[in-house]
């Protein structure tokens, strides 16, 4: 029932999808710099600090070095509705590597916490980046959360203070980008705010626009891989149910183990079964198929052997622990009340399944955070993204769940790339070397190198 990767559930899993090593080619390319040229990036620093500073609500946490570049830590007093500008305030947290004020700007989300690993996009450009924390999550809240208020129009306009804020500095080319949730966070940032950035580059992101409808969700779990791998894995799905009296323990043990706690699903038992149910969803998000080899024999495998093998590819426990307002409870949240879930019709296991109402996000979080589903918001990004939306690229991966139901791109210079043969962290460098080449023009293109 995902919509993440934390466990599938969740949607953005690999939160350093797009990211690269600090060692990559382009920044070890970088030039080495004499005393006068430290001189000098020293003086320019100070000068963007104290840019910096002139914003109104904006505080300088902190700042430290990074690849031989100020990296800021950074927050923005944010209305908790922005409909209602003099409403009560809350500080989201962002980063922000600069460079120099006139290379471009990579806008990035993980649509989680706060994520400033290098993106892919980042080194191509050479750019300066802006990491920002999505509202709600970890510091960035107020003290008393309203729910209704993480939305994702609250979240775009957030995005947009940010960046008008920064334009005042940085009056250059300005890039979008963000894996999984953060791709989908930046889609909507696009549609609501469309003047803010001059391209989206989105990865793994996923576009639920019917919720009701999960038919191509279960076409790819028919299609991906090979015949004999989809009926292993479907087959260790299903036995890790028939065997529900020698796995339940073992998953009690290793529950005790880690010190989690089930109250939001209401026993172990119902946990168990949650987790079982996403057990060949995670196998794809996270794997390929050069791990079908080793899928057990169901039939033959011991009961340790089955669940140690589980439990290594998987097998993801939902618990108390991390699924909270502290944890990805947001997360889980939003798709509950607009981002939508992958309810998935399991055939293979109705007569093995006791809670056949279980998998959907409402059931992993606290009665507090609880809420009803309205798709309106979501229809109508789809449309406009199809129709109107402008300097947009989706990346998908072609055995990645999250990647079945796809934004579709207007005409409007946009583009919609798979890379072949793989999960959730699809990368432009991971496309077909003509694609890739297309793909790299195109993102240069668009920042005016």
């Amino acid at each position: 029932m995902r919509i993440k990767a934390l466990p599938a559930l969740l949607c953005a899993g690999l939160i350093t999808a797009t990211g690269l090593l600090a060692s990559s080619p382009a920044l070890a390319a970088e030039p080495a710099r004499g005393d006068a040229g430290a001189s000098s990036d020293a003086s320019a620093a100070g000068d963007i600090r104290q840019k910096l500073e002139r914003i109104p609500g904006l505080t300088v946490v902190s700042v430290a070095d990074k690849g031989g570049f100020p990296f800021y830590t950074l927050t923005l007093a944010q209305p908790v509705d922005h409909r209602d500008p003099d409403s009560a305030t809350f500080p989201q947290r962002f980063t922000l590597w600069h460079k120099t004020e006139t290379a471009p700007v990579v806008h990035y989300t993980g649509g989680y916490g706060l994520s400033s690993g290098t993106r892919e996009i980042t080194t191509l450009l050479g750019a300066n980046q802006v990491s920002v924390e999505h509202r709600y999550f970890n510091t960035s809240r107020p003290a008393d959360v309203d729910w209704d208020d993480l939305n994702v129009w609250q979240q775009a306009s957030d995005e947009h203070a940010i960046v008008q804020a920064l334009k005042s500095i940085y009056k250059t080319k300005w890039l979008g980008t963000g894996a999984s949730k953060g791709g989908m966070t930046q889609v909507y940032h696009e549609r609501f705010y469309p003047g803010d950035l001059d391209a989206v580059v989105a990865y793994v992101a996923p576009n639920d626009a019917d919720n009701r409808d999960d038919s191509v969700y279960e076409r790819f779990f028919q299609t991906v891989g090979t015949p004999e791998c989809r009926s292993a894995l479907d087959a260790v799905q299903r036995e890790m149910l028939v065997r529900r009296e020698a796995m339940l323990p073992r998953f009690e043990a290793t529950s005790k183990e880690q010190g989690l706690t089930f109250t939001y699903l209401g026993s172990p038992d119902r946990a168990f079964e949650f987790s079982v149910l996403d057990q060949v969803w995670n196998f794809w998000q996270s794997g390929t198929y050069t791990d079908c080899p080793a899928v057990p024999d169901a039939e033959k495998a011991t009961d340790d052997e089955l669940y140690k093998w589980s439990l290594d590819h998987g097998l993801s426990i939902y618990a108390d622990q991390g699924n909270g307002a502290e944890g990805s409870g947001p997360y889980y949240r939003q798709a509950a009340s607009q981002l939508g879930w992958a309810d998935l019709k399991f055939k293979h296991l109705r007569d093995v399944r006791n809670y056949p109402d279980i998998y959907q996000p409402n059931s992993v979080l606290p009665a507090d955070m609880r809420t009803s589903y309205n798709g309106r918001v979501i229809k109508d990004v789809d449309r406009w993204v199809a129709t109107r939306g402008e300097r947009m690229m989706f990346v998908y991966g072609q055995n990645d769940p999250w990647s079945a139901e796809q934004f579709k791109p207007s005409k409007h210079d946009s583009h919609l790339y798979v890379a072949p043969d793989t999960n959730h962290g699809a990368l432009i460098s991971k496309l077909t070397p003509a694609e890739r080449a297309k793909a790299e023009a195109t993102v240069k293109r668009w920042a005016g190198q």
